[in-house]
């Protein structure tokens, strides 16, 4: 997985978060607050495999955030970021 970073806004609510997609004026569902922590961290870490890593994510679950990372790239909520 490689470096993305989230693109929309989110707002934080106790299932997780909400994401809006201004261009597309899509609403995705972030379902859990681990995910919300994921997709937070993105922009500091190198991969979406670290950031889930700092975030708390274990081994067991790790391949579930790695699918729902994959949806919100494929959705356009999240990114690669460009190489700086």
């Amino acid at each position: 997985m490689d470096a993305p970073s989230a693109w929309c806004p989110l707002r934080p609510e106790s299932f997780g978060a909400l994401a809006y997609h201004f261009g597309t004026r899509r609403l995705s569902f972030l379902k859990s607050r681990m995910l919300l922590t994921v997709v937070e961290s993105l922009a500091d870490q190198p991969t979406g495999h670290e950031a889930c890593r700092v975030a708390g994510v274990t081994d067991d679950e790790l391949a579930t955030y790695e699918r729902a990372l994959a949806t919100l790239a494929a959705s356009g909520m999240i990114c690669e970021r460009e190489a700086s």
